[in-house]
């Protein structure tokens, strides 16, 4: 990683996750950046909901929520059976609108680091794809080139095929000798 980038970025980019083919970050973690409750986030955000698109913030599932949580191996979080509702996740726009919202100095800090993280994350997957894209143009020049040696080869083999045999001899033949009565 980049010197100048700070430490905190590697915290932001691992929390960022894919979920309905979007790059999102999950409410809590957005608070905890923010530096704010995962209630007041919630509640400013429901105040200003005109601000939260659907490309912006969505609910997540109860199918999402589980597979989050079978894929963090994470339990419950407290005694009372951890959240009442299924969390709410953040696109790019939408953490960045929720620093707005909360109107915090630390959620308008934190949210530069979050801009950087999805910007790092979209740099990396576009970096695979191109490399993913060459791969594929390497295969196809092999896949025409073993193509050309096996032309080659099927050449050198039928040149060294030998000629089929005229049914004449080369060289002087003498006549043929009568037959004496």
């Amino acid at each position: 990683m980049p010197k100048s980038l700070p430490a905190l970025l590697v915290p932001v980019e691992s929390r960022i996750l894919v979920v309905r083919q979007h790059k999102i970050i999950l409410d809590n973690d957005l608070a905890e950046l923010y530096g704010v409750p995962v209630k007041r986030l919630n509640e400013q955000v429901k105040r200003n909901r005109e601000r939260f698109p659907a490309d912006f913030m969505f609910q997540l599932t109860s199918e999402e929520r589980e597979a989050l949580r079978s894929q963090f191996a994470t339990s419950k979080r407290d005694a009372r059976g951890g959240r009442r509702y299924a969390p709410y996740a953040f696109t790019e726009h939408g953490a960045i609108m929720a620093a707005t919202v909360l109107n915090s100095e630390r959620a308008v800090e934190m949210s530069v680091f979050v801009v950087r993280a999805f910007v790092r994350l979209r740099e990396t997957l576009a970096s695979n794809q191109q490399l993913a894209a060459k791969l594929d143009e390497l295969e196809q020049r092999l896949e025409t080139h073993d193509a050309s040696i096996q032309d080659l080869i099927e050449a050198i083999r039928q040149l060294m095929i030998p000629d089929p045999a005229t049914g004449r001899k080369i060289g002087f033949a003498l006549p043929a000798a009568k037959a004496q009565p």
